[in-house]
């Protein structure tokens, strides 16, 4: 029986039940009986929430009568679900107790229905807070290396891409508050992500297909950046940041803002950032040699200079709120490994060292980055008894990558992209809570220049989803469906003529080997326009099964389709940031008459389909928590590059840097300089299954201890293994947290990598030990942070086996961190 306040009961007296609206009062205590202040409440799928006050209490007026459920959340507690009945002008007071998790439980922002890495039947993580201030790095995919199941390919520190379970490129999205940030980071290990973590809320990891939510580009996952650039409140708060590094002089700089009145919220972020080139433990080439005294133990053309500035504004009214905002993304970044020869020591018997030094820094390959995106949001609370609440997210990006040789553009990209998502999520029907999502995107792609690899391309989705969820007692189902329609055209597909050969055979004279080494003089065999339309589905289904208290266990298969890239399809042509020529899967390798040659493919281009199972066990709440996922992903159809042991130009033209009119050089070997191995996109049935653990004990109120470990093994059905597949790797943190300190230290071992492909050579392990600690403390009536922070503290060689440049690039060397943050 619920007690009825007095003034409730006042009110019930005077007015007949049909006229009263339906009231919730309540408090959330800890399992000690202390108030927990600054929890948030929220009412699922109507858009109503609020926080606890200083003693716990919380209420809702005007809510609607019938069933609804109770989300409460707060730092350092499960997550607690209470579904309640509301009768006609009841007014329910209820007292609800939140357990204490190690484990920190963040909720998924940009998906319709609820989803948390304690509470989801799909493994998802969230790095937000402290934990995310303390990862951030200069790319994303450095950024989210903490996370379990996540790597990185390492791309000279500053245009490194996440890899989730083994995949990345095309089977990854990365998003900007659930939308795609529209980049060409997904073409290409040396395209950084148009994304930036140091003004980000949250940055959130879907592992496994995240297809139903994001559509066919996200089979393997997805990374979305949370930031509040579309203000959905006017409370005034911000947050800003100062840091520089020793290992390569970096400096940053970021700050953002939200605040407004009562009808309109305005919110600003910006950063900027610079370093130079980074120190390395050792000489950064494997193959270096010993007995030259003049290397430096720098990775050349690392260095970044970058900035943006976000301005945003809300109208904010009973029933919701619609914002818009403007976003400038500049990054200047140098691109190691990815010059061409031309730095060749000249010596003539005269001291060229200024000379050099300026040679060396007008050859330099770099990329500049500009991108301007305009988003717009909104969230409107129907509630009118089919229909709770309508969520729209619209964006148009105008992207540019002009990567610069000698001083010009040597190639240029540009996306162009507007995209639209109508999320629909209907009321309670049987009890079922769900939604229905539009997706419409539209993608232009364009790449111009000496390595312009793959030809202009066009692509459109159109996209339905149906997501719900139901609890039956202690067993909550989920279930979805998703049915695209994906077209890809090119009206400029060249099928050019190229001395593609083998190296080392006898039949391969001099005269066969006197080429330019390019292919933009050996003729176009045929260009033509390639029109693909395909029909991806993805069906989901889930449960979640609370089988006694703290514990549950998740279950969730998935049969996903995706579309191919259009690099996957139209590649032809040499790809230096991969060190490789390109072949798309249009096309098939011929041998006839003792030489080879490609032509169209007879095959027909099929959908990628992944068929997941994922496995979850965790325990929820009290000293130690722990969530264990195993998973099993066998992809049919799987698209990836095989060696094809030929060899063809790099389409750089080395005759006036160098001697190449003949075969061999003065000792009688051959210059293969200016060469690339030629790779082609074939289809094969893949297998990839692993693990992720995470264990975490608060041994005291300010102790607490945390390991983990993640592994995928990724192979061919029928024998090898895929390349750069992440190594077994596993570690501890040890953290203390008081009133005004908190200190971390972390141990990460990454295993030998001995699983490799063919053309592939073994990674060996190493071990990483990162520290940190910050003073807090409050003045100007903000929260402010003194911090200071160590990486790779024993000086350690630790190369990425993920990583194209492992054996020019290697990690950072010992490097030593101090920043001031504050929060008001």
């Amino acid at each position: 029986m619920h007690k009825i306040t007095k003034v409730a009961a006042l009110v019930g007296a005077l007015l007949p039940a049909s006229v009263m609206a339906q009231h919730i009062e309540g408090v959330v205590l800890n399992n000690k009986g202390k108030a927990v202040v600054g929890a948030k409440v929220e009412v699922e799928g109507v858009g109503r929430q609020t926080k606890t006050d200083e003693q716990g209490r919380f209420a809702f007026n005007d809510l609607s009568a019938g069933k609804a459920e109770l989300h409460i959340s707060a730092s350092g507690f499960a997550h607690l679900h209470k579904d309640i009945t509301i009768a006609e002008g009841d007014t329910r007071q209820m007292t609800l107790t939140l357990e204490r998790t190690p484990i920190e439980v963040i909720d998924v922002l940009a998906t319709p229905v609820h989803m948390s890495s304690m509470e989801s039947a799909s493994p998802v993580s969230v790095l937000g807070g402290e934990s995310l201030r303390r990862e951030q790095s200069a790319s994303l995919g450095d950024s989210l290396e903490s996370v379990t199941g996540v790597h990185t390919n390492f791309h000279g520190k500053v245009a490194s891409t996440p890899i989730i379970r083994g995949l990345s490129g095309p089977r990854v999205l990365i998003a900007q508050n659930g939308l795609d940030v529209s980049d060409v980071s997904r073409v290409g290990p040396d395209h950084s992500v148009a994304s930036e973590a140091s003004t980000a809320q949250q940055i959130e990891v879907l592992r496994g297909p995240a297809t139903l939510f994001y559509g066919s580009g996200a089979v393997g996952g997805v990374v979305n950046v949370v930031d509040g650039r579309v203000p959905t409140d006017s409370t005034t708060r911000g947050e800003w940041l100062l840091e520089t590094n020793s290992v390569d002089n970096q400096k940053l700089g970021s700050f953002n803002a939200t605040t407004g009145t009562e009808s309109f919220a305005f919110y600003a972020d910006g950063y900027w950032r610079e370093s130079d080139d980074y120190d390395v433990p050792v000489a950064p080439e494997v193959d270096h040699d010993e007995h030259d005294g003049d290397h430096e133990n720098t990775v050349a053309n690392s260095a970044e200079e970058s900035n943006g500035l976000t301005v945003g504004a809300s109208y904010l009214f009973d029933k919701g709120y619609i914002g818009v905002a403007v976003e400038q993304f500049n990054r200047e970044y140098g691109i190691p490994g990815h010059s061409h020869g031309d730095e060749e020591d000249h010596d003539d018997g005269h001291d060229h060292e200024g000379e050099h030094e300026e040679e060396a820094h007008e050859e330099d390959v770099y990329a500049d980055l500009d991108q301007t995106r305009v988003q717009i949001q909104g969230q409107f609370n129907v509630n009118n008894g089919w229909l709770n609440q309508i969520q729209l997210r619209g964006g148009f990006t105008e992207y540019e990558h002009a990567e610069i040789e000698h001083g010009a553009v040597g190639t240029m990209f540009e996306n162009e992209t507007q995209e639209l998502r109508l999320d629909f999520i209907h009321a309670p029907i049987a009890d079922w809570n769900g939604a229905v999502s539009f997706h419409y995107k539209n993608s232009d792609v364009e790449a111009q220049g000496s390595e312009a690899f793959t030809p202009p391309s066009k692509s459109e989705t159109l996209a339905v989803a149906l997501i719900e969820e139901k609890h039956f007692g202690d067993v909550l189902v989920q279930l979805g469906a998703r049915v695209e329609r994906v077209t890809m055209e090119a009206n400029n597909v060249q099928l050019p003529s190229i001395d593609a050969h083998a190296h080392g055979e006898e039949e391969h004279d001099e005269e066969a080997h006197d080429h330019d080494h390019g292919h933009e003089d050996s003729g176009v065999t045929r260009v033509f326009t390639a029109d693909h339309e395909f029909t991806p589905v993805t069906l989901s289904a889930g449960l979640v099964w609370d089988f006694t208290p703290g514990y549950n266990i998740g279950l969730s298969v998935s049969r996903s389709e995706r579309a191919p890239s259009a690099s996957e399809l139209f590649s032809f042509g040499p790809h230096i940031g991969t060190g490789t020529f390109e072949v798309g899967a249009l096309f098939a390798q011929h041998q006839e008459g003792g030489e080879t040659h490609f032509e169209l493919t007879e095959e027909t281009i099929d959908l990628e389909t992944a068929n997941n199972i994922d496995l979850t066990f965790r325990k929820t709440q009290g000293d130690v928590s722990f969530v264990l996922n195993a998973f099993y992903n066998q992809v049919d159809n799987y698209y990836y590059q095989t060696a094809t042991g030929l060899f063809a130009g790099d389409g750089h033209n080395h005759g006036d840097e160098h001697d190449h009119g003949s075969a061999h050089s003065d000792e009688g070997t051959e210059d293969h300089s200016g060469e690339l191995p030629v790779y082609l996109f074939q289809t094969e049935e893949v297998i990839l299954h692993g693990f992720e653990a995470q264990v975490a004990w608060q041994m005291t109120d300010t102790f607490k201890t945390t390991v983990f470990s993640d592994y995928v093994r990724a192979r061919l059905k029928d024998g090898g293994d895929l390349p750069r597949t992440p190594p077994l790797r596993f570690g501890t943190q040890l953290s203390y947290q008081s009133t005004h300190i908190s200190a971390h230290l972390d141990i990460t071992r990454y295993q030998e990598q001995d699983r490799i492909a063919p053309e592939e050579t073994a990674t060996d392990g190493y071990t990483m030990v990162d520290a940190s600690v910050s003073y807090n403390l409050t003045a100007l009536n903000q929260d402010i942070a003194l911090y200071l922070k160590g990486s790779n503290l024993t000086d350690t060689e630790a190369r990425v086996h993920t990583s194209f440049l492992k054996d020019i690039a290697p990690r950072p060397g010992r490097s030593f961190a101090v920043g001031i943050r504050g929060y008001f």
